[in-house]
């Protein structure tokens, strides 16, 4: 039997990126899927979101694999939608098992030009988004008394910080807070809590952002062999990003019993970016 078999997730973001990944390797595993994501693009964010035909190519990708996925169009930083996705979810397919609340975005801009538009919409999606994603879910995982696991995607960011990114950088920390006092709430229901902190992941919010290539390599139109380079040098390991699918690793081990007494814990994947000294290549 698959590790997940009768298990269930919800994964916000799920159309593409981390949230597919998420989505696919867990279906792999076993597991039926509810896929929340926004389809649609956001006014200040500088490279295109999720779109409906991505999400049909997650759902392509699920059901291949045996397994039954619910989709449910919403924003994160809408809760009443979440709740909604969440309640059709569990008339449909029965219960929720594991919440990954990875959706977010990535805007740049100095701390002292940032508008506060700029600054607001990152913070209500990233951090809000996510408290409103166990909003919408732990009640009823509490009720159905399986316990669980709730994942909430974070960055290096949340650990240190990165330039021209204060709101991110803020957001980020914010969700060790909010994870770890979840996690000391939920742990009476067997419901553990614990944040992934990866460094840069080869995924859209990446490599189609023009402001991050532009922060990292001077040019907004630098491509992804420019911007290799430039990315390498935050690791000790000799790489410039990780693969959606290795955050995918420690996101099943974290899903899994295999870490059933894990929670309220900050899990790295970094490929030593936050060392603080690095051998000059």
């Amino acid at each position: 039997m698959s590790q997940f078999e009768g298990k269930v997730a919800f994964i916000t973001g799920a159309a593409r990126g981390q949230g597919r990944a998420h989505a696919v390797r867990l279906a792999a595993e076993g597991a039926d899927i509810i896929a929340v994501d926004l389809l649609r693009d956001i006014k200040g964010v500088d490279y295109p979101l999720a779109s409906e035909s991505d999400m049909a190519q997650t759902v392509d990708l699920i059901e291949s694999l045996g397994r039954r996925i619910i989709v449910g169009q919403a924003d994160v930083r809408d809760l009443p939608r979440l709740e909604e996705a969440a309640r059709r979810g569990v008339s449909e397919l029965g219960h929720i098992d594991i919440v990954i609340a990875n959706a977010g975005i990535c805007t740049v801009s100095k701390s002292w030009e940032m508008s506060e538009e700029t600054w607001q919409t990152l913070i209500d999606i990233n951090l809000t988004g996510v408290w409103k994603t166990i909003r919408a879910t732990a009640p009823l995982m509490i009720e159905a008394g399986r316990g669980g696991s709730i994942i909430l995607i974070s960055s290096i960011a949340g650990l240190a910080a990165f330039p021209n990114m204060v709101h991110y950088n803020a957001a980020k920390h914010g969700l060790v807070g909010v994870m770890k006092a979840c996690a000391i709430e939920l742990g009476q229901f067997n419901i553990r809590v614990n944040s992934v902190h990866p460094t840069n992941v080869s995924t859209d919010m990446l490599l189609r952002n023009p402001p991050i290539r532009e922060l990292m390599t001077g040019d907004p139109s630098a491509g992804r062999n420019d911007l290799a380079p430039a990315l390498s040098g935050m690791h000790v390991i000799s790489i410039p990003w990780v693969e959606a699918e290795d955050v995918s690793n420690l996101v099943v081990w974290l899903a899994s019993d295999e870490s059933r007494y894990v929670t309220g814990t900050t899990q790295v994947l970094d490929a030593g970016a936050l060392a603080p000294f690095k051998i000059s290549r």
